[in-house]
Formats: structure tokens, C-alpha cells, sequence
């Protein structure tokens, strides 16, 4: 059969953890399956800690045939700070590379490109409409109203242009995928004639087989994921005191590692950041993933909602917006509202593992896979690529 050819374009891509690169990767993987080649384009690894990986330093350009086809990593000036006009410097350096490579580079017809980062984003789908390609957007946040929302941004002369970036990018997109209907309805709200698709983060890999045993004394909550400003971690350790009987268990990294490590309370746990496999091994001995955001954030789903139910993980949901509807309708845990802290409390204090009956592991792990499918929703998605 004839391969079909694909580019994409992204940020964030392994062996970096997140789930912007689990997503991505799980999409090349996806297009492989489907007996396309892929060519990747991404910054050099360098995130959550805001430095390159010690293997891909003092290069500017890196090329590796994969089995999916070939990966083109770039250079990119990383960085880790808080600090507005240093993230868009280390944005631009990638934009630059990035530039250069697409006039420079014979690539495919057709490109999925990543949305956000908005500098990013604006530098692909610009560049890929001048060379006339086939653009596909995949928007999995809302920038810059996700930005404002998290009180990283504020209105006025920056906010504005990066305001007219994004319209410019869902304008000339043939097809934009959301990750949530939220971002479906406010891409709409542009006037936009491209098809839209919804388009979950569901995980893929392979279900593993469930360890169920009766449930001890001591209840494991586990966080894992990315120790960032919009999960806010650290305010949730600082104010929440966890009973003898149930344990917080913590794995990840980013800007708030530092300030986990130094919190000294009753059983709260800090591992750091593990490889994904072990991860899951280490996730199936424990009682409850944790998902919590700071504020709720408009067109935000968690992709933690669907990987820790595929590991059959009820789930203590503390984030808000849609996420909320999906963890009620598929009875997959515990909604508690987003930055209600008295109310998380409460919900520590007056827990027994007899809550825990009328959630099983097994019934959550059927749910995910008949309801939240990878190959399912990818077969529906190619057919909507070939259209285009």
C-alpha cells in the first residue's frame, strides 16, 4: 500500500514528559498506524526544567530517521522563568528556527501543526500558508484567553496582538481540531469556515491489568503531572492537611518543585518525575488520581481525566469547567469546585474507604476503554484529513 506523507509541527515532543508531548506522540503514532510516513519538527528537549537535555546540547539541528519517519529537532533558547518578555524571547528563538527550516526544507503537502505556544503557532500556520500547505490546527488551549484567565496576561497592546495571531491562525486553517467543545464554540465565535472536530486527548497505550486488592487503612491520593503556576500544587499542600489515614503521593516536576520539596507536612510524599511506564506501575497501587487546577480555565479538559481512568483510578476532580460534566456522566469520581478549599478539606477530613465501593477499578477501566478510545476517535479523524 502507498504511504501517505504528513508534517508536524511542535513544541513539545519526547523524551520530554507532559501531556502536550504524550498527545503529539500518541498522533505520530496514530498516522503510522494508518500507514502514513511523518515528519516531526521540534524544539530540542528542554522541557519542564527550562534547559536542553544533556544529550541534544551544541547543535542547532539534529536529524533521526524513526520508525514513523524522521524527526527534525531545532535549536531553541530554553528557558524556565516566570518572567513575560523571557518566555517570548525563548519562543521566538524556536519560531526563528523554525522559519528558516520551513523555507528552507522541502516538506509534505499536509501539516498538523501545534496550538499553542501563540508565537509558535503563528510562525508555522504563516509560514506553511505562504508555501501553500494543507494546514491542521490542533488547539489544545486557548491563548491568549487561557493566559488572562491565569492572571499571567492583561489586556491591552500585547494582548491585542496576540488576540489577531490567533484568529490569523484558526483563518487559514482547512481543519482545526479542540480538544473540548469549549474551544469549539469559542473558535466558532470567529466566524470561522473550516471544519471543526472535536478531538480528545485520549491516551494510548496499552491497558494494564488492574491491581484489586481490598482497600487498606491508609487511602493513596496520587498528583502526577507537571508542577506548574495553573495546577498549583504547592497551595494545596500549604493549606490542606491530609489525615494519618490518607496520604497525598506526588510525581512530576516544574517551577513549583522546589517549593514542594521544602513543605514539611504529614503525609505528603514527593518522588520527582519517573519515566511514564513505571509511572503507570507505580499509579496502579494507589487509591485516587488527584486533578486539580488553580482557576478554572475556559476550553481546559485535563488529559489526566482520561489517562487515570484508563488505569482505573477514581478520580478527586478539582479543576473545573467541562471536565467537571465528564468525571458525572461516566461516574468517575469526585467533583469537588475549583478553588474551594474548605470544601477539599472537608472532603479529606470526612472520607472512609467505603466510599470507594461504588467506584471500582474495573468498572472505571471498561468505562475508559468503551467510551474514551484512541483508535476509535483517530479512524474518525484520518477520514476527516483525507477529506481536506
Amino acid at each position: 500500500m502507498q504511504h501517505k506523507e504528513i508534517l508536524i509541527i511542535t513544541n513539545y515532543f519526547p523524551p520530554e514528559s507532559g501531556a502536550a508531548s504524550n498527545r503529539i506522540n500518541s498522533m505520530v503514532n496514530g498516522f503510522y498506524k494508518n500507514n502514513y510516513t511523518v515528519s516531526v519538527v521540534c524544539p530540542f528537549p528542554n522541557y519542564p526544567d527550562g534547559k536542553t537535555f544533556k544529550d541534544y546540547r551544541g547543535s542547532i539541528l539534529k536529524k533521526t530517521e524513526e520508525p514513523f519517519g524522521t524527526l527534525f529537532r531545532l535549536w531553541i533558547w530554553p528557558t524556565k522563568s516566570k518572567n513575560k518578555f523571557v518566555r517570548l524571547l525563548s519562543m521566538i528563538s524556536f519560531s526563528l528556527s523554525l522559519m528558516i527550516f520551513l523555507i528552507f526544507k522541502k516538506t509534505p503537502k499536509k501539516v498538523v501543526i501545534q496550538y499553542s505556544p501563540v508565537f509558535v503557532g503563528f510562525t508555522a500556520v504563516f509560514w506553511t500558508t505562504f508555501l501553500r500547505k494543507k494546514i491542521i490546527l490542533n488547539v489544545s488551549d486557548l491563548w491568549p484567553l487561557a493566559g488572562l484567565e491565569m492572571g499571567l496576561l492583561q489586556k491591552g497592546f500585547y494582548y491585542n496582538i496576540l488576540s489577531k495571531m490567533e484568529k490569523f491562525c484558526y483563518k487559514k486553517s482547512h481543519l482545526i481540531l479542540g480538544q473540548s467543545e469549549e474551544i469549539l464554540t469559542h473558535i466558532q465565535s470567529f466566524e470561522i469556515n473550516s471544519p471543526l472536530f472535536l478531538y480528545r486527548n485520549y491516551p494510548d497505550f496499552y491497558t494494564p491489568q488492574l491491581n484489586i486488592d481490598e482497600v487498606k487503612n491508609e487511602i493513596k491520593i496520587v498528583y502526577a503531572g507537571l508542577l506548574g503556576v495553573a495546577q498549583g500544587l504547592y497551595k494545596i499542600c500549604s493549606d490542606i492537611t491530609f489525615t494519618k489515614n490518607i496520604s497525598l503521593h506526588i510525581y512530576g516536576s516544574g517551577p513549583e518543585t522546589e517549593l514542594i520539596k521544602m513543605l514539611k507536612k504529614p503525609n505528603i510524599y514527593y518522588y520527582g518525575a519517573i519515566e511514564r511506564e513505571l509511572l503507570h506501575k507505580e499509579l496502579l497501587n494507589c487509591d485516587i488520581g488527584f486533578v486539580p487546577l488553580i482557576n478554572r480555565i475556559y476550553g481546559s479538559v485535563p488529559s489526566k481525566i482520561f489517562e487515570l481512568s484508563r488505569l482505573g483510578l477514581p478520580i478527586l476532580y478539582f479543576a473545573g469547567g467541562e471536565g467537571e460534566d465528564i468525571v458525572t456522566d461516566n461516574n468517575l469520581g469526585w467533583n469537588i469546585p475549583v478553588a474551594d478549599y474548605e470544601k477539599l478539606q472537608f472532603f479529606i477530613d470526612s472520607f472512609s474507604k467505603d466510599m470507594l465501593v461504588d467506584l471500582s477499578k474495573n468498572n472505571i477501566q471498561t468505562v475508559s476503554k468503551n467510551r474514551f478510545s484512541f483508535e476509535k476517535q483517530f479512524d474518525s479523524f484520518i477520514k476527516k484529513i483525507e477529506s481536506i
